[in-house]
């Protein structure tokens, strides 16, 4: 099985940008479908985006649309969240996950690996 860590997270102004890093280990993660989560304080985990095998199908939540971009290196066995126009309500700790097949949103985006999380502040 996959084993995830996620780095980069930190303290960031509204306004500004910053990008989150999934590593993969175990096994390549080239098989494994991929996807970012996050939970803000007092609040259910929600879905913010994922990506194919190959990198070539995204998804992203409406919430997020048009300022975070899921990316993936299959060489590198990395994931990537590059998320611009940050805003407060993006204050979370976010979490790599990833699952051997893809499972959309009438199956609540289900993922079987997940890694611990980063947190992420963004301060007004």
């Amino acid at each position: 099985q996959v084993r995830l860590e996620e780095s980069g997270g930190g303290l960031v102004q509204a306004g500004g940008s910053l990008r989150i890093s999934c590593v993969g280990s175990g096994r390549a993660l080239s098989n494994y479908y991929m996807g970012w989560f996050r939970r803000a304080p007092g609040k259910a985990r929600e879905f913010v985006a994922a990506i194919s095998h190959s990198g070539d199908t995204t998804y992203h939540a409406d919430s997020v649309k048009g300022r975070f971009f899921i990316a993936r290196d299959n060489a590198k066995n990395m994931g990537y969240l590059q998320m611009n126009s940050l805003k407060p309500e993006d204050t979370a700790v976010y979490y790599c996950a990833a699952n051997v097949d893809f499972n959309g949103p009438a199956q609540g985006y289900r993922m079987d690996y997940w890694g611990k999380g980063t947190l992420v502040t963004v301060s007004s």
